[in-house]
């Protein structure tokens, strides 16, 4: 064994399995869902974490204690483990639950500002990110930039009091109906030799003078993509999340819970369990092997799930699981589109639709949380290759 590959980190955490304790938490998530559909209050669709808002579904989550489940009682939360929030993800993404509308701001808001917001702005935003009231998008990616985060060329100048930002960021999810996102920004001149420096998060409330919210349709008409502009926008100076200059470090940080989580590979679980239901000619061989990387991805996912629960930020690994997860998720629909590409649907299971919503739905996958090209270079620098 050479010295570098001595030195090569493990890929993934260790795997953990649930605690007991999370069977009847499961239970009760699948009761509800149950009595949910058969009330005909919303039907499983592809891709329901981002094109999924409905605003009352994650009310009626709140009130059962399934948002904010990782936050302190103190701001609102409900002091559970990452392993419960687990279980509770993981139903509502098979399901096809619609759950964009507080997704962003359960997944990584709510971790972000426990680690690196001031105690104000943890009493402004956790309380109401608890209760499904208050919703956030992403403001990382910027035009002609693509997965490099280091490029962004929005900028926030000193004045008094704050800082005033001009930029553009795009691809922002939901950003015409949320009520904030953090801005990767760049807060000092880029140094070439460090590209990395300079950069600072702010949390820009969506309402504020200055800000144009334009729609990007998908190729359905359906709208949940966004360009947002600053034009001079006034960032007062308790809105600076963590310390000016760490940017880079916070954000890749919360990219943990962002590439990490169920989601990166149940996009399309919807469409493989209507497939499974639909299907009278079974290739036993390909959806056994579809089958056995979905577990793969879970255990890796759920490992990643125990470290962060132990306090830990596995970048590497959520690096790992969200190119391997994407890529699962476009083999469901090749699959289907193989196997089943279309059906009377006597199961009314919606697969003729499912299957058009994923497909749809599909050239996303890839590129949103970082290009697959961009994660395999991320991992192959952390093991020590390039």
């Amino acid at each position: 064994m050479t010295d570098t590959m001595a030195k090569v980190p493990p890929l993934v955490p260790p795997p953990v399995e649930l605690p007991e304790r999370v069977a009847a938490l499961r239970a009760e998530v699948r009761a509800f869902l149950a009595e949910e559909l058969a009330a005909d209050r919303w039907r499983p669709r592809a891709d329901t974490w981002l094109s999924g808002w409905d605003e009352r579904f994650s009310k009626e989550l709140a009130a059962r204690g399934w948002l904010g489940m990782t936050i302190p009682p103190e701001y609102g939360g409900h002091g559970r483990g990452a392993l419960e929030r687990y279980v509770v993800t993981e139903e509502l993404l098979a399901a096809g639950a619609p759950v964009a509308a507080h997704w962003i701001a359960d997944r990584q808001i709510g971790p972000s500002l426990l680690r690196f917001g001031t105690e104000e702005q943890r009493q402004a935003f956790l309380p109401g990110i608890a209760r499904g009231e208050v919703y956030f998008g992403i403001g990382m990616s910027e035009p002609d930039s693509g997965s490099d985060l280091a490029s962004v060329r929005s900028r926030a100048d000193k004045v008094d009091g704050g800082w005033e930002l001009t930029g553009t960021k795009v691809w922002t999810s939901g950003a015409h109906r949320a009520h904030a996102f953090f801005a990767l920004v760049r807060t000092s001149p880029k140094d070439e030799k460090n590209r990395h420096a300079g950069l600072s998060q702010l949390i820009v409330e969506l309402d504020s003078p200055g800000v144009t919210i334009r729609p990007i349709p998908l190729l359905t008409g359906a709208h949940h993509f966004n360009e947002v502009v600053f034009d001079k926008v006034f960032i007062p100076d308790d809105r600076v999340l963590g310390e000016i200059g760490q940017g880079w470090h916070q954000v890749t940080s919360e990219l943990a819970f962002e590439r990490s989580g169920p989601e990166r590979y149940l996009s399309t679980f919807p469409l493989l369990t209507a497939l499974l239901r639909e299907a009278h000619q079974v290739d036993e061989e390909r959806l056994g092997g579809l089958v056995s990387r979905y577990w793969t991805l879970r255990r890796m996912s759920l490992a990643i799930a125990g470290a962060l629960e132990a306090g830990q930020a596995p970048e590497l690994a959520a690096a790992v699981v969200k190119d391997l997860g994407t890529r699962f998720e476009n083999e469901v629909i090749d699959a289907a589109r193989t196997l089943l590409p279309t059906a009377p649907d006597p199961g009314g299971t919606g697969y003729a639709r499912l299957l058009a919503e994923a497909v749809l739905h599909a050239p996303g996958f890839t590129l949103r949380g970082g290009t697959n090209e961009v994660l395999r270079g991320i991992t192959a620098r952390g093991l020590g290759l390039r």
